[in-house]
C-alpha cells in the first residue's frame, strides 16, 4: 500500500530541479518582503525609548526588522558550515555554534523570523570577529551509514534578551560565503497559544552532508541501498543550511506573527520527549513538510487533540515515519533512527514492535496516521490544480469561492487523500477533491476538517505545497500564481483565528459529506506499481 522505497526520492528530485535551489529561495525571500519597511541599519534591534508613561509595549513585530538577512552568496562546499549543539533552548540559556571555515574569520548574526513590516527578520544580535579555521571531517559509522562531525566549538552565543521564535543564525565568512544554522528558542509554556512546530527530524532526514541522509548514500540518488539508517544532529546541514525550514515553515510563521496571534514555538524532539508539553494550548500546527514523527510525539499530539487542542497539518504526507531518537555526545535526542524498509535489521524488531522504525501504516506494528491527521498519504510526484468542493466551507469564507473553483499548482508534489480504507474520525468533511495524474495513474488529492468529541478540530490541507504558495518566489513555478497565494493565505489566517479561540468543534462543526463523495478505498497508485519500474532519479 505504499510506493517503492526509490519513490520518495522523487520529491528532492523534483522539488531541487523545480524549485529548491537556495538562489531560488534567497529571492524569494526577498520578494515576500517588499513593500515593509526600510532597512533598520544593520546592527540597531530596538526602537528608541519610549517614555515611562507608556502603557503597552511595542509589540515584537512591530520592532525594526532586517532586510538584508538573506544569504547572497553559498560558495563552494566546505567555504563555511556550522551547526549548533543544540536544537533549541529556553529564552536565555545559551547557544554553542560549531563552525568550519576555510577563511581567517567570520561573523555570526542571529535573526528572529516573523514578520516585522514585511522585512521578515529581526537582527537580534551580532559576533565579533571570529577567528576562522578547517575542524576535522566526518566519521561514518559502519552498518548505519551515521555521518557525524568531532568538532571543536566555535564560540558561545548569549541569548539572554531573545524572545521565544525560530532563529537563523548567519555565519559570514570573510571571504564571502555565508550558511545559515536554524536554532528554536522553544515556549516554556503554550498554555493558550497556537503551538508552532520546527520539523527538525524531517529537516535532518533528508540532510545530505557528509555524502548519506535517509535516502542515499555517496552513489546519489539511485544509491538507497547504501543510505542511512541512523541520522546524526551532530553535522552542517546541506545546500544553504535551512532551506527546509525557508520552504515549508516560514511563510506559515510570517503569517501568524503578522496577525498577532499569541504563538509558542517548539520541535520535533520536544513534542516526542514532553508528554505535557501542550497542555492548555489552543492548537497545535504541523508545517509543510512534517514526515518523521516518533510514536511517543504521536501519542502525545493525539492525547492533546483528545483534550480539546485544535490541531492543523499544513502539508501533505504528515507522521509518515516511524522513528526513534538516540543522544549524541553532545546530548540528548541528537540522532533520528529510521530502518524504513529494512525494518527487520531494527535492533528493536521482535523486541517491542511499537517502536521498530518504518512506515507507521505497515508492518509488524500498522497504525496509519490517518486516525489523526484525517487524510492519508497516497504518492508522488504530482502537479495539479486544487479544485473546491465545499464552497460553504468556515474556513473558505471570504474568498469568493464556488464548487468546481480551481487554483493551478497549489497540490504537489506530495498529497494526501481521505481514504475509507483506513481509520477516520468522523464527522469529516472533505473540503476540496483535486483530480490529478502521478506515475500514470489518476486519482485524487483532498483537504479535509473533521470535528473531535473533545470538541477539537483538525484541518489538513493534502497538499505539501501549501505554505510554499503563500510565497511569490512560487509564482510561475508549478503554474502557482497570486490569485492561488491569496486564496491561500486567507483559508490559513481563518484557520489561525479560528483555532486560536479554542475548540473549535461547536462553532465550527465539520459537516460529514464522505459517503456522498464517494472516495474510493485502497491505493490506485500503489495497484498498479508493479507495473512501473523503480523510480530512480
Amino acid at each position: 500500500m505504499t510506493s517503492r522505497p526509490h519513490s520518495r526520492r522523487v520529491f528532492l528530485g523534483l522539488a531541487a530541479a523545480a524549485a529548491a535551489t537556495p538562489a531560488v529561495v534567497i529571492a524569494a525571500v526577498k520578494a515576500a518582503g517588499s513593500g515593509g519597511s526600510a532597512a533598520s541599519g544593520g546592527t540597531a534591534h530596538t526602537r528608541a525609548a519610549r517614555p515611562v508613561t507608556r502603557r503597552r509595549p511595542v509589540s515584537e513585530n512591530s520592532l525594526p526588522g532586517d532586510p538584508n538577512w538573506p544569504i547572497s552568496q553559498v560558495g563552494p562546499p566546505g567555504a563555511m558550515m556550522g551547526y549548533a549543539g543544540q536544537y533549541s533552548v529556553l529564552p536565555g540559556e545559551p547557544v554553542t555554534l560549531y563552525a568550519s571555515t576555510t577563511a581567517r574569520s567570520f561573523t555570526v548574526s542571529a535573526f528572529r523570523m516573523g514578520w516585522y513590516r514585511g522585512d521578515l527578520a529581526r537582527l537580534v544580535w551580532r559576533s565579533g570577529t571570529v577567528r576562522g579555521y578547517q575542524q576535522n571531517g566526518s566519521t561514518v559509522t559502519p552498518g548505519t551509514n551515521t555521518v557525524q562531525t568531532d568538532w571543536d566549538p566555535s564560540l558561545t552565543i548569549p541569548a539572554d534578551d531573545w524572545p521565544e521564535g525560530s532563529y537563523l543564525l548567519r555565519m559570514d565568512a570573510e571571504s564571502g560565503p555565508q550558511r545559515f544554522v536554524p536554532v528554536t528558542v522553544r515556549s516554556a509554556s503554550t498554555a493558550g497559544k497556537v503551538v508552532l512546530k520546527n520539523s527538525t527530524s524531517t529537516w535532518q532526514a533528508y540532510n545530505t552532508w557528509g555524502g548519506y541522509d535517509l535516502y542515499n548514500g555517496p552513489g546519489g540518488l539511485s544509491d538507497y541501498d547504501d543510505r542511512s539508517l541512523v541520522v546524526s544532529l551532530d553535522r552542517p546541514f546541506d545546500a544553504n543550511g535551512a532551506f527546509l525550514f525557508l520552504a515549508h515553515e516560514r511563510p506559515l510563521i510570517q503569517l501568524a506573527e503578522r496577525l498577532g496571534l499569541p504563538l509558542a514555538y517548539v520541535t520535533s524532539m520536544e513534542t516526542a520527549t514532553d508528554p505535557n508539553l501542550l497542555d492548555g494550548a489552543s492548537a497545535f500546527f504541523s508545517l509543510g513538510h512534517d514526515e518523521y514523527w516518533t510514536p511517543e510525539e504521536r501519542a502525545y499530539v493525539t492525547a492533546a487533540r483528545n483534550a480539546g487542542v485544535n490541531l492543523a497539518f499544513l502539508g501533505a504526507n504528515c507522521c509518515f515515519r516511524r522513528i526513534r531518537l538516540a543522544p549524541t555526545g553532545l546530548g540528548a535526542n541528537r540522532q533520528v533512527i529510521c530502518y524504513k524498509t529494512s525494518y527487520m535489521e531494527d535492533p528493536m524488531y521482535g523486541k517491542d514492535n511499537a517502536l521498530v522504525t518504518n512506515d507507521f501504516r505497515e508492518p509488524p506494528d500498522a497504525d496509519a496516521e490517518s486516525s489523526m491527521t484525517g487524510t492519508l498519504y497516497e504518492s508522488n510526484p504530482t502537479n495539479a490544480d486544487y479544485v473546491v468542493a465545499t464552497p460553504d466551507a468556515w474556513m473558505f469564507a471570504g474568498t469568493g469561492v464556488a464548487k468546481g473553483t480551481s487554483f493551478p499548482g497549489i497540490v504537489g508534489i506530495e498529497y494526501d487523500r481521505v481514504n475509507p480504507d483506513w481509520p477516520v474520525e468522523r464527522p469529516i468533511q472533505v473540503l476540496s477533491h483535486s483530480p490529478l495524474t502521478c506515475r500514470g495513474v489518476n486519482s485524487y488529492a483532498d483537504s479535509a476538517y473533521y470535528t473531535h468529541a473533545s470538541g477539537a478540530g483538525v484541518f489538513n490541507t493534502g497538499t505539501m505545497r501549501w505554505v510554499g504558495a503563500f510565497d511569490p518566489w512560487q509564482y510561475g513555478e508549478f503554474g502557482v500564481n497570486r490569485r492561488g497565494g491569496d486564496f491561500v493565505k486567507r483559508v490559513t489566517a481563518n484557520v489561525l483565528r479560528a483555532f486560536a479561540d479554542g475548540p473549535a468543534a461547536a462553532k465550527y462543526p465539520a459537516h460529514d459529506n464522505l459517503d456522498a463523495m464517494q472516495e474510493w478505498a485502497g491505493d490506485p497508485i500503489a495497484a498498479q506499481q508493479d507495473l512501473w519500474p523503480p523510480v530512480v532519479l
